[in-house]
């Protein structure tokens, strides 16, 4: 392939050690120089995030696009793998959903596979003058080598310098980016060009013995030691529930951690006013000021998960007590009363399952279609959240299946509140990203405990990300990479 653009590879040793927050602060740092988009051949999410042409694609490479200062495209994300359970995940193709396929069993033949990636890769490279092309899980799966498109696939496609990224957090750091390197194949291990150590936590001087004699046995720059922090950017993908922790504050709302839960990042903006707890079903039901239901792959074996392990009773008691539920997509469907199956969407055909009755609406499974569209709607809902801001506009993105049918509209011809107001059910995901509603649902929250709410948020974090990977990372020895192609 004729190299047309510079490009920059960041791979780990690792799932969730930090390569799509580099990516980020990288998009953000380099295109002050450069045009930069970013890139990630396939990429296995909940979190996904819809473009202004209605194409499906991993959050992580909408929030680096934003970072870039670029509008996302399904190019920059070419391949998107939404697991459904049962080993089987939807496949969604430049941005379109194309079936429902076993792992590692989504198309044909991996040179197709390759051909779509190509092709994306392409059309950025006309546009931009750098890619940054972000690897995924680790890259010395030796298993994976022979249908790896992600790693290996676009390192031999672009050939691009390569900066491998580990996670001293786990412990073991230096074994993990020595055996990754030992591991990779002949013609790739040559364009690893620098190392990264990330969440590191304690005394700097106890780890400098160590990063010498790394770069002494593996004849590579460690081009930076990036501390452990806590940074206002979305999260790529569930892995990162678990690093959630509470911060103190006096409401509390608990998230019910679905089995197929996706988008979660829709309540991170919740982070800086509220405690988050996610409350797996079979756990008790902390005494929490809100309950958020959130979406779904798999919105069938979720809802019978939710009945059978008693915690849709318990959402209904806490409801009636007057504690606001809110339910976004899936979850709105689960409000409803009743859930119907044609075959498309749970793991055991056609049926109809029970919602939890705290919404009068009710959903149908019925074509292979899924809807996804950016959007805006005026908010028509009555009650104590959203008669507050009766009138005003929210904006965020659909990504369903299923047609729900009801009354009481919560957003214009969307969703559908309850008459006392605390029940809420939507197909908008970005809701709380609005301010007006989120600082409506807070404000209401903090008043029945008393207190005076003050909104926290402040920006999106990209900037503050940049400039802290800038004080901690070598840019420019990764300025001379550039420089050199």
């Amino acid at each position: 392939m004729k190299k047309i653009t510079k490009s920059l590879m960041v791979v780990g040793t690792g799932s969730h050690v930090g390569k799509s927050i580099l990516v980020t602060a990288l998009c953000s740092i380099l295109s002050k120089r450069y045009s930069v988009a970013p890139f990630k051949a396939q990429n296995m999410s909940l979190n996904s995030w819809v473009t202004c042409d209605g194409s499906e694609i991993g959050i992580a490479q909408a929030i680096q696009a934003k970072a870039a200062g670029v509008e996302p495209t399904a190019d920059m994300n070419p391949v998107l793998l939404k697991p459904k359970g049962d080993h089987r995940s939807q496949v969604i193709i430049l941005g379109k959903p194309v079936a429902d396929k076993e792992a590692g069993d989504y198309y044909d033949s991996i040179d197709d596979v390759m051909s779509i990636v190509s092709g994306a890769f392409e059309r950025l490279c006309d546009l931009h003058e750098l890619i940054i092309i972000e690897g995924a899980g680790g890259a010395a799966e030796i298993n994976l080598y022979h249908r790896d498109i992600v790693n290996t696939g676009m390192a031999r496609l672009v050939k691009p310098p390569i900066i491998l990224v580990g996670d001293i957090e786990r412990g073991g750091v230096f074994a993990s980016i020595y055996g990754t390197l030992q591991l990779l194949p002949a013609d790739i291990k040559p364009l690893v060009a620098g190392l990264i150590i990330n969440k590191f936590r304690g005394d700097i001087k106890l780890l400098t013995p160590g990063i010498k004699q790394l770069e002494e046995i593996t004849g590579l720059p460690v081009l930076g030691v990036i501390p452990y922090t806590n940074m206002n950017i979305p999260s790529e993908d569930s892995v990162s529930i678990k690093d959630k922790t509470r911060n103190g504050n006096p409401v509390k709302i608990a998230v019910i951690r679905l089995p197929h839960i996706s988008n979660f990042t829709d309540f991170e903006p919740l982070e800086h006013c509220a405690d988050i707890e996610y409350v797996e079903p079979g756990e008790e039901l902390p005494g929490s000021d809100a309950i958020i239901l959130p979406g779904t792959k798999n919105t069938m074996d979720d809802m019978s998960v939710l009945l059978s392990s008693g915690m849709g009773q318990k959402i209904i008691d806490e409801a009636k007590k007057g504690i606001p539920v809110i339910g976004i997509c899936g979850g709105y469907q689960m409000l409803g009363n009743e859930i119907i199956d044609s075959g498309i969407e749970g793991t055991n055909g056609a049926c109809s399952i029970k919602g939890l009755g705290l919404l009068n609406v009710s959903t149908l499974f019925e074509k292979y279609e899924k809807q996804t569209r950016q959007v805006e709607k005026p908010v028509t809902g009555d009650g104590r959240i959203l008669g507050a801001i009766k009138g005003q506009k929210v904006s965020g993105y659909e990504i369903h299946m299923g047609e729900t049918k009801g009354e009481a509209h919560a957003f214009g011809d969307d969703g559908s509140v309850s008459e006392n107001g605390i029940v809420i059910g939507t197909y908008l995901h970005g809701l709380f990203e609005n301010n007006n509603f989120r600082n409506s649902f807070l404000s209401y929250l903090y008043n029945q405990k008393g207190l005076i709410y003050e909104d926290k948020i402040q920006g999106d974090g990209i900037e503050e990300l940049a400039g802290f990977i800038t004080s901690h990372v070598d840019m420019d020895s990764i300025y001379r990479m550039l420089e050199e192609q």
